[in-house]
C-alpha cells in the first residue's frame, strides 16, 4: 500500500508497479503550482509526487523532468566521458544500464491516483480504463496509485495491441499482423523471424516452440506447413497473447499452448527457441524478453534439448552475438555449453540486424550494435550426427 496526507487527512491505496519498484520513501501531494526545478530536485531525492492538479500539466511536468534528467552538469558529464573512455565493453554496458535505471527512478516520481474502476479523477484526465483492464485485468473496486510513466506505457501497449505489427514473413496483408499484449515483447526485430521463415525444415510433422511470446514463430511455422506444434511459456500474459494472435491468423487449431518452464513432455523433430540475448538482470517483467540473468534460459534449453529431439531432429537456437561484442559472454563459452549438452552444430544461418539503433552513431552501445549478427544455430544430438561443421 502507498500512504499520503490530503488536506491533513491520512489516505492510502494499492501501489501498482510492473517493475517491482518499492513505494517511494516519501510521498507528497503536488499540483500545477509545483516548479519543474523543484520537482526534479525532489524526484532525485526519491520523493513521490502524488498529482492532484490538471492531468495534462502532469504530462508537461514529466517532459520537463526528462529534459533535466538528460542534462548533466559540465563536471559530471566530463567524469562520465572519462569513465567511458577507459571502460571495457562490458563496463560501458553496465554504466549505460546504471544511467538508464537512475533516469527511470527520477521519471517515476509523478504518481497518478486511480479510482476503483481505473478512472482518473483529475481535470482533463483521459479515459484509459480499457488500457488498464488489458494490462491488469478487470477492476476490483479498490483505489490504486501508479506512476504516470507506467500509465503512458500501458497506453502505448494498448495502441500496439489495436494496430498490430506487420510481419512480412507471415504473408500478405491483412493476415500478417501480430498484436502484442502489455508485458509481452513485440516482434519488431524482423531479422530473426526471417531466419525461421527461410531455413529448410527437417520435418513438417511436429515442432516445439519454447518461449512462445506473441506466438509469431509458431505462426510462421504453421504458415510454412508444420502440421502440429506445442508451444510453451511460463508467463500467462504471453500465453493469452499467443492464443489471441494464433486465433486471429487462423492457425490456433494446430498449436497446443502449455504453461511450462522450457520444454513440454515428449520429443519432436524440430525444437525452436529464441531466448533472451543478454546475460544480465531484468529490471521489469518485459525486460525478461531481452535479459537472461546467468544465461539461465539459454543453458536450460541447451541442457535439455537432446532429451527432447527425435532421432535426426534439429534444435533451432535463435541468438544474437551482441553479448559477445559487449564482453558479457564469449563465443567459446557458448560452444562449450553446446558440447557439454551432447549437441553438435549442423549449420548456422546469419543475418545483420536492420533496426534503427544499429546505425545510430550516438547510441551508447553503437560499436557493439554495428558489429552485431543474429544467427539461427542448427543443433543436433551428437549421436545423431557423424560430424559437425566448424562454428
Amino acid at each position: 500500500m502507498i500512504a499520503w496526507t490530503h488536506q491533513g487527512e491520512p489516505r492510502q491505496a494499492q501501489w501498482r508497479s510492473e517493475s517491482g519498484a518499492p513505494v517511494p520513501r516519501r510521498v507528497v501531494t503536488a499540483d500545477d503550482t509545483l516548479a519543474a526545478d523543484t520537482a526534479f530536485r525532489m524526484a532525485a531525492e526519491g520523493t513521490g509526487l502524488l498529482w492532484e492538479g490538471d492531468f495534462q500539466n502532469a504530462r508537461h511536468l514529466l517532459q520537463a523532468l526528462m529534459r533535466r534528467a538528460e542534462r548533466k552538469p559540465r563536471k559530471a558529464a566530463a567524469r562520465s566521458a572519462q569513465k567511458l573512455a577507459v571502460a571495457t565493453a562490458a563496463e560501458a554496458f553496465h554504466l549505460h544500464r546504471q544511467a538508464q535505471a537512475q533516469r527511470a527512478r527520477v521519471l517515476a516520481a509523478i504518481l497518478i491516483p486511480l479510482e476503483g474502476d481505473y478512472s482518473i479523477a483529475l481535470r482533463r484526465a483521459p479515459d484509459w480504463r480499457q488500457a488498464c483492464t488489458e494490462a491488469w485485468g478487470p477492476a476490483t473496486g479498490e483505489r490504486s496509485v501508479a506512476t504516470l510513466r507506467e500509465l503512458l506505457g500501458l497506453l502505448g501497449a494498448h495502441e500496439w495491441r489495436k494496430k498490430g505489427v506487420e510481419v512480412p514473413a507471415l504473408g500478405a496483408a491483412p493476415l500478417n499482423r501480430i498484436h502484442p499484449h502489455y508485458g509481452v515483447f513485440s516482434p519488431v526485430r524482423g531479422e530473426y523471424v526471417d531466419l525461421i521463415a527461410n531455413t529448410p525444415l527437417p520435418s513438417k510433422e511436429l515442432a516445439f516452440d519454447i518461449g512462445v511470446g506473441t506466438g509469431v514463430l509458431s505462426a510462421v511455422l504453421a504458415r510454412r506447413g508444420v502440421q502440429r506444434m506445442v508451444a510453451t511459456d511460463q508467463d500467462p500474459r504471453a500465453l493469452a497473447c499467443a492464443r489471441d494472435n494464433l486465433q486471429r491468423l487462423g492457425v490456433l487449431p494446430r498449436v497446443e499452448l502449455l504453461q511450462a518452464d522450457l520444454f513440454p513432455p515428449g520429443r519432436a523433430p524440430l525444437v525452436v527457441c529464441n531466448p533472451p540475448w543478454l546475460p544480465a538482470r531484468a529490471n521489469s517483467p518485459i525486460e525478461h524478453a531481452v535479459y537472461d540473468e546467468g544465461s539461465r534460459m539459454l543453458r536450460g534449453f541447451l541442457t535439455g534439448l537432446a532429451d527432447h529431439l527425435e532421432p535426426g531432429g534439429e534444435g533451432w537456437l535463435i541468438l544474437s552475438d551482441l553479448a559477445e561484442h559487449l564482453g558479457l559472454r564469449p563465443r567459446d563459452q557458448l560452444l562449450v555449453w553446446i558440447a557439454e549438452a551432447g549437441l553438435v552444430v549442423r549449420g548456422r544461418h546469419d543475418v545483420k540486424p536492420r533496426h534503427a539503433k544499429a546505425a545510430e552513431a550516438g547510441d551508447a552501445l553503437h560499436a557493439a550494435r554495428a558489429a552485431e549478427v543474429t544467427s539461427l544455430w542448427r543443433l543436433g544430438a551428437a549421436a545423431a550426427a557423424p560430424s559437425a561443421p566448424s562454428a
